[in-house]
Formats: C-alpha cells, structure tokens, sequence
C-alpha cells in the first residue's frame, strides 16, 4: 500500500514581513520559469495537521510555526491538467498526475529573519516574494493565495499576526506598515499608535532603533499576555 493519502494534498501559503512589505515564500521548478506555493502529499501515518507542520519545517527550517488551515479547493476540474503534464514532464512521470486532487490550503506567519528556505526536489530555489509582484503561479496556487490572503485580512483582529510576523524588537512604524502591507491601504499614523498604546498589547524599551536616517524611534517588544486577552475580545480593528 502506498505510503501517501492518493488525491489528497495540502499547499501552504507561508508569508513573511521584511523591508515594510508582505511577502510570500515560492518554489522555482528545475529548469523552468515556472512557481508555485510548497506542498505536497499526506502520508498514511500523519494527521492532515502534521503533514503541513512537515512540510512547512522542509522548506523554512522551523520548528514552531503559526499555522491556520483556511479553505479545502476541492473542484472536480481545478486547472488544465494537460498543461501542468506538458509544463512538467521534463520533471514528474505520468503516473503521478492524477485527473482529480482535493488540496488543504494551509497559510502560516513566520519571521523572516529566522526561516532558511529550502527547495524540495523538483524545485532549484525556495524565495521570497513581495506580494504585489507574485507571477502566474503552477496550478490554481493564485486562487489558493489569494484566498490565504482574504482570511488572514478576516482574521486579523483574532489571530496574534505581529506576534508571528515581526522580530522580537519593533518599531511602532514598523509594526503599521506591517498591517498596512496585509490590508493593502493605508492607516492614519496618529490613530494607530494611540489605539495600540491603548491596548496595552506592546511595552515600550529603553532602546531606540539605530541607523534610521530621521529621529531614531523607540523600540517595543509585545506583552504576550496582555495580546491574548485583546484577541479574545475581538480587539484589534483597523479601518
């Protein structure tokens, strides 16, 4: 019996937070100029929950990973199978492919500065990418990011999204333009940092952020206790 669920996978949306921008993390094919989101198959031993914390720690190297399962992509005809065999075959043997696959979409928020992308192996690069600037992704990954995309922006006032996507020290403009990446507006400065100092969800540290090129900020870290509470209430909402 084969080691793997047949026709069922998961795919993963893992984005990240680096120079103001949201990013997602891809996968190159070899020898193509073809991306999409990591996967892969569920094995007959792991729950479908595992088998994402897997694959997640193969491509970033991370142990500890916020971890939301989204949406189950379950159409009888999700892409042009013929043109996935065509774009491929150079890489995968036909018995591989099959006519149908339910995918668990998975996203995850992680620090950028602590993952180490790796490719799998029918990949040559495991990247980031600023999430304005995504191709015409393998599959239906496009559908399943933006649909990744659209709950993290649903959930953002219940899920401790800065607690995952930001480094341990942060700057309060550091922390709006984060929200502001995800929502895809802009918010008004005034109003965000006195509705987070209001909140009680962030300590500010005697430590100013060095080499800005304007008055250096001040630096915080996030009172975990404190965000949880906010979150439970339904706290945290940016118009």
């Amino acid at each position: 019996m084969s080691d793997i669920i047949p026709q069922l996978s998961l795919d993963c949306v893992i984005f990240g937070f680096h120079d103001s921008t949201l990013k997602v993390l891809l996968l190159k094919w070899k020898n193509s100029e073809e991306y999409s989101l990591p996967g892969g198959f569920i094995k007959q031993s792991e729950s479908i929950d595992a088998a994402a914390v897997r694959v997640l720690n193969e491509r970033t190297a991370l142990d500890k990973i916020f971890l939301r399962q989204f949406h189950t992509f379950g159409k009888v005809r999700r892409y042009d199978n013929d043109v996935i065999r065509q774009k491929l075959s150079h890489l995968i043997e036909e018995p591989i492919f099959h006519e149908r696959v339910v995918s668990v979409g998975y996203y995850a928020l992680v620090d950028y500065e602590k993952v180490f992308p790796n490719p799998d192996i029918f990949t040559e690069k495991c990247e980031w990418v600023d999430i304005d600037e995504v191709p015409e992704l393998l599959f239906d990954h496009n559908e399943i990011l933006n649909k990744g995309l659209k709950s993290l922006r649903l959930e953002l006032s219940f899920q401790p999204v800065g607690l995952n996507l930001l480094p341990d020290k942060f700057t309060m403009p550091d922390m709006q333009r984060m929200y502001e990446s995800i929502l895809g507006k802009k918010i008004d400065p005034r109003n965000f940092q006195k509705k987070i100092l209001k909140t009680g969800i962030v300590i500010r540290l005697d430590e100013v952020k060095k080499g800005v090129a304007h008055k250096s900020p001040y630096l915080y870290q996030f009172d975990e206790k404190r965000y949880k509470e906010v979150l439970e209430e339904g706290g945290l909402f940016f118009s």
